[in-house]
């Protein structure tokens, strides 16, 4: 019989810790799946817009951090632990090449409108997209030309998704994190983590959450 272990995880494009949390989850799946290949993971993406006051065009990156983190000696410091930590996850990070911090609710828009349409190989594949969009490619997430192109790469005509990004404002929060930010992850509605944690410690949580069905991990 195929067991189901069901994922939520609360993430925000321009989050590096949710990329590198990201990179930690599929390592962790990949732990998992050899040992129990009878068990289906189903993961369930939800966006989180955490800075919903900023500017609908953004803001420069670079005078936002100084502002936030008080100095420019702060923001090095926090950008090259950043970097660390991507690094050990496989992912380079240039913050020198990002220009502006976006309003990120557009790009929360087009991605909840394709998770209705697409399979979850189709929303996993842009999601990496505009991940890679924020932070391999210095693109500008509040630009509607820049992510209806995006769509497009991963088969998904402007006309097709019948979508107006400049609509009425969605609100994308983080109720569901208890106040905890993101990444968060939820564990078959269960057991609930906060952070980018290692694959390991992810992987134990699944372990754990499928032994509370009363299934042995």
């Amino acid at each position: 019989m195929t067991r189901k272990l069901h994922i939520d995880v609360f993430f925000e494009f321009i989050c590096p810790w949710c990329l590198i949390g990201k990179r930690q989850l599929q390592a962790a799946l990949q732990q998992f799946k050899r040992t129990h290949t009878d068990v289906d993971v189903i993961v369930h993406w939800h966006g989180v817009q955490l800075i919903r006051q900023l500017p609908i065009d953004g803001v420069p990156f670079q005078a936002f951090y100084q502002e936030r983190l008080g100095n420019s000696e702060n923001v090095e410091r926090r950008q090259a632990q950043v970097k660390h930590a991507a690094q050990a996850v496989g992912v380079e990070i240039d913050f020198s090449k990002i220009k502006r911090m976006p309003n990120t609710v557009k790009a929360h828009r087009l991605f909840a409108r394709v998770q209705e349409l697409a399979t979850p190989e189709q929303q996993e594949q842009l999601l990496e997209r505009l991940f890679a969009a924020y932070f391999q490619r210095c693109e500008d997430l509040t630009e509607s030309t820049v992510l209806f192109q995006i769509a497009a790469e991963c088969g998904y005509s402007q006309p097709q998704l019948a979508l107006d990004l400049n609509a009425a404002e969605q609100v994308f929060h983080s109720a569901n994190t208890g106040g905890h930010g993101v990444p968060y992850f939820i564990f078959d509605g269960r057991l609930a983590l906060a952070g980018a944690h290692p694959a390991h410690v992810l992987c134990d949580s699944m372990f754990e959450a499928l032994a509370t069905q009363g299934w042995p991990a």
